[in-house]
């Protein structure tokens, strides 16, 4: 028997003298010796007594020992739980009690805040800080490295990802070895990764995006990675001669063209852009065509799914769009009321079935019931419609539908609308309750820098191009949207802040 992901992004690679990692420091970590570094991690976690099935839950910060441990948990077949850096020691407790890891490594920083979590958990705990340093560390120093790679098979469970919990308790979306492998195989060959490839990760490892799609692809083909703690324009700018291929979040290339110093002759000699999870205005889309030659190349995936659908490495790269199911993925777009499948141009709930789709909600058996059905389908939440030629468009979450007056209304749409008024950088648009239409639509907007923002001329020039009840009845000005850490617009937020904007009206 085999160990299929484990063996397939690393033990397959484990003598190669060539560079994975490139560090900040100009140093270089080796195949060789990352496959070294994760036979002592998993030492640790044998002398720990963790066993194939266990968990481990892991809140650090990005550095080359945290990718190690996601390693040595593939190699032992430990259950692998990264936590947002961002999460208080209160949210943490949750998913603490929820999975009940048998090891918690966490921060220095935050070791004492943790051990009595820990503890109630029935879990240890160990540190591990963002240079190497932590009693993790030290305990790969005197433990014997592992000479065993667990015998997995790929309905095996690799790790636990939670989703982000805006409304009603956090769900642990289980992933298997089958799910992650063969995503990363999907997207190798479909965004043409080979050994070459040197891409330049300024993501962070807590998140599908920069752990599975990013670091699983460039290891599958035994690529390189220049390894950055975090997105710094000034950083990225200096690392971009050095890649060929870069994958991001909007907000990095929207602070990229923010610089001067960001044009067509440094990134030359690149040959790949991709930009997920949140989505990618078209005004971003266009600006980097136009300052770079390149178009951004935009997916879309979930926490449950990991990558669904791509827009073409050769072909048209649709700005708006999300392009293509990935080779063996099906997505069809369905009546939220009935589930019957709709045709090709109607807005309805895209539902995802393929190999790379979850086995379900850790200990949750209702929630899996009610999002996976028994055709293997599963139900995203999001809305939007497949074109005739079969690219995908994302018009919004369905919690963020709003209906007045008993009209439907896809903020997208509005969104668009407003994002093309020359003073407005960017926008939101959400459903607060009101009196008389039940829902009222709500726009927030970013003006461009330097810029104000006529919000009369604006809900008139809306006027003109939306019908009535789309019309926002008010509109917002601020300095800027809340984000989550990759940057998705946090609408659950903006709700709460607007919620009251109608009570007092008759």
């Amino acid at each position: 028997m085999t160990n299929p992901l484990y063996d397939a992004v690393l033990g397959q690679h484990a003598g190669l003298g060539k560079p994975l990692l490139h560090l900040p420091d100009g140093e270089t970590l080796s195949y060789a010796q990352m496959a070294g570094r994760v036979a002592q991690f998993a030492g640790v976690l044998d002398e720990a007594g963790l066993r194939k099935g266990d968990r481990l839950a892991l809140q650090a910060p990005k550095s080359p020992d945290a990718l190690a441990l996601y390693l040595a948990c593939l190699r032992t077949g430990v259950v692998f739980l990264p936590l947002n850096t961002a999460y208080t020691a209160r949210e943490i407790e949750y998913f603490l009690e929820d999975a009940e890891p048998r090891l918690v490594v966490c921060d220095p920083s935050m070791a004492d805040a943790l051990m009595p979590i820990a503890q109630a958990a029935g879990a240890s705990l160990l540190t591990m800080g963002e240079q190497g340093t932590g009693s993790f560390a030290d305990a790969a120093e005197t433990a014997a490295p592992s000479a065993v790679v667990a015998a997995c098979e790929t309905d095996d469970l690799a790790c636990i990802l939670y989703t982000s919990g805006t409304t009603g308790r956090s769900k642990g979306a289980m992933l298997t070895q089958g799910n992650l492998l063969s995503n990363a195989q999907a997207l190798a060959a479909l965004w043409a990764f080979s050994r070459d490839d040197v891409l330049l990760h300024a993501l962070p490892i807590f998140h599908a995006h920069g752990l599975f799609v990013a670091c699983n692809v460039v290891m599958l083909r035994s690529g390189s990675m220049i390894w950055l703690p975090r997105f710094d324009t000034e950083a990225v700018l200096a690392a971009l001669p050095r890649a060929t291929t870069m994958m991001g979040v909007p907000t990095f290339y929207t602070r990229l063209l923010d610089s001067p110093e960001f044009n067509r002759a440094r990134v030359g000699h690149m040959r790949l852009f991709t930009s997920g999870s949140a989505p990618l205005l078209a005004e971003t889309h266009a600006a980097f065509s136009q300052r770079t030659g390149h178009a951004i190349l935009e997916r879309y995936g979930m926490t449950e799914t990991g990558m669904n659908t791509s827009n073409p490495y050769e072909g048209e790269r649709r700005a708006g769009t999300v392009g293509l199911p990935l080779p063996g993925v099906t997505v069809r777009v369905t009546d939220p009321e009935t589930g019957a499948v709709l045709p090709a141009g109607q807005t309805g709930m895209i539902e995802v079935r393929g190999p790379n789709v979850f086995s379900g909600y850790w200990r949750m058996p209702e929630k899996t019931a009610e999002e996976l059905r028994d055709t293997g389908f599963f139900i995203t939440g999001d809305l939007g419609f497949i074109s005739p030629d079969g690219y995908v468009t994302i018009v919004g979450r369905q919690k963020d539908l709003i209906i007045t007056g008993g009209f439907n209304v896809y903020p997208k749409e509005i969104e668009l609308v407003l994002d093309g008024w020359e003073t407005v950088l960017e926008s939101a648009v959400i459903g607060v309750k009101h009196p008389d239409f039940g829902e009222a639509v709500v726009a927030v907007v970013v003006p461009q820098p330097g810029a104000t923002v006529d919000v009369q001329a604006l809900l008139a020039s809306a006027g003109a191009e939306l019908a009535k009840y789309k019309i926002p009845k008010r509109i917002f000005v601020v300095d800027a949207l809340p984000r989550n850490t990759m940057g998705k617009v946090q609408k659950a937020a903006l709700r709460e802040r607007y919620a009251q904007t109608f009570v007092t009206e008759d």
